[in-house]
């Protein structure tokens, strides 16, 4: 069990210090979440030859395997925390295997057959899954136990998802411009994982120095649980939180939806606007609107509440989403304003739950009488890489019903019609309707500024 320090009527200020080596973990995380659902699809489709469906199959397979180890994770997370004080060890063996997984994901020999290759890239995909695991479960437990006040959450996640999206922009935009300058695919997609997985290991190492500034102290007779039980933990954790099946249930359903749009973006590109560098300019006009957004929706959620900036960002990714079924008629330069807002939107989808996310941990803490900070990690990362992954997998199974044809040389093959349409409807309207069936769950939410009192969920739930 992990105690913190009593919270007072008015905490002190986070630190400068430490809200800047946690924003800085974002560099890391914005470049694993958004490169490998990027171009991982379109590197096995597109480059190694391997067939729609068996691209997806190989993702399923990885996220399958973070649903089963990241509860794990979270036990030693929380073991570590209650035994020497601190999560760091882990995050910093993350830190160290991440760079390494990655390079190898993106060097299948080229000697080798389609099978060898696509089974290469599965397993490194593998490695890469859990390294980041390693990293990012104790990363996302750790707001909970840096302060226990609502603002300064909202503070620091905020921070967090300004470097989290001026990252996504530089290996959205930079990831495919280092892959183009190789002069081989094999070189360029070496290049990108080389200088990738460098600045996500350096990353990732400076923010684990937070892990320092936490508030724990060994609780007298803790005794952690074995890791056969931290699955019944995790279980237990979303049985007795509705705060945290509301929340994560929306997080998954918006995970899917970006998925789409994310996996989506270079074939876009490359097939209705004609121009596969065009993803760059893609990427720039979705994360640009978001480094102005990110405080804006800080602000809305200090004077309306966070679950109100969190619904009106849904429905804007929405609307601006199913604006983008115009390109079954026009694909012009309109399509980077509709992605702007979309970008404007995504930044209060990422910012917003992610500072809820810790309120729900210090309600469960509250009620329960212990904290479970690691475990609700594990839980939320599980869910958070799972829907962006299956988003991907959603993308390749469109294509597929589409007829996409999937070739080592894609520059011999014409695609047919049904196979842009099954690009736009991924783009566009799956999204879109992903992103609206999470509302409900929003809306259901329990928990306000002032749900210090842990039965307000009991009362909120008609218990």
């Amino acid at each position: 069990m992990i105690c913190r320090w009593p919270s007072v009527t008015e905490p002190p200020p986070l630190r400068r210090r430490t809200v800047i080596r946690y924003g800085i973990g974002s560099v890391g995380t914005a470049a694993f979440g958004t490169l490998p659902g990027l171009v991982l699809v379109y590197y096995l489709t597109d480059t190694l030859g391997v067939p729609a469906l068996a691209a997806g199959a190989l993702i399923v397979v990885a996220k399958i395997w973070d649903v089963v180890i990241d509860p794990a994770i979270g036990f030693v997370s929380d073991r570590l925390a209650a035994v020497r004080g601190s999560r760091r060890q882990l995050m910093v063996l993350g830190a160290i295997s991440l760079p390494v997984a990655f390079v190898v994901t993106f060097s299948a020999p080229g000697t080798l057959p389609t099978a060898a290759q696509a089974l290469w890239v599965a397993a490194a995909f593998l490695f890469s899954a859990t390294a980041f695991s390693l990293f990012q479960v104790p990363f996302i437990a750790l707001p909970a136990e840096l302060t226990d006040d609502y603002d300064q959450r909202t503070r620091l996640l905020t921070v967090r998802v300004v470097v989290l999206s001026v990252g996504i922009l530089v290996f959205g935009a930079g990831g495919p411009a280092l892959r183009d300058a190789g002069g081989s695919e094999a070189v360029g997609y070496l290049l990108m994982a080389v200088v990738t997985g460098a600045l996500m290991g350096v990353s990732m190492w400076v923010s684990s120095r937070a892990a320092d500034d936490a508030r724990q102290v060994v609780a007298d007779g803790a005794v952690p649980m074995s890791p056969a039980r931290a699955y019944w933990a995790a279980i237990a954790a979303l049985r007795r939180s509705r705060a945290l099946r509301m929340l994560l249930g929306a997080f998954v359903l918006q995970g899917l939806a970006t998925g789409l749009m994310l996996a989506g973006a270079q074939y876009v590109a490359t097939w209705v606007l004609d121009s596969e560098a065009a993803v760059s300019a893609l990427f720039t006009a979705l994360i640009a609107p978001a480094l102005i957004c990110a405080p804006l929706w800080g602000a809305i959620a200090r004077r309306r509440g966070k679950e109100y900036g969190f619904i009106a960002a849904t429905v804007l990714f929405a609307v601006a989403a199913i604006s983008l079924t115009g390109l079954w008629w026009s694909s012009g330069v309109w399509v980077y304003g509709s992605v702007a807002i979309a970008g404007a939107a995504y930044a209060g989808m990422q910012s917003l739950p992610l500072a809820m996310l810790p309120d729900v941990i210090g309600h469960d803490e509250a009620r329960h009488g212990e904290s479970s900070a690691g475990t609700i990690g594990g839980v939320w990362t599980a869910g958070e890489t799972s829907g962006m992954a299956l988003g991907s997998v959603l993308f390749t199974v469109a294509l597929a019903v589409g007829g996409y044809i999937s070739s080592d040389e894609p520059g011999a093959v014409t695609q047919p019609g049904s196979a842009l349409d099954a690009m736009v409807v991924g783009f566009s309207v799956l999204p879109a309707a992903l992103a609206l069936l999470s509302v409900p769950l929003i809306v259901r939410y329990p928990l306000r500024r002032n749900s210090s009192d842990p039965r307000s969920e009991e009362r909120a739930a008609g218990d």
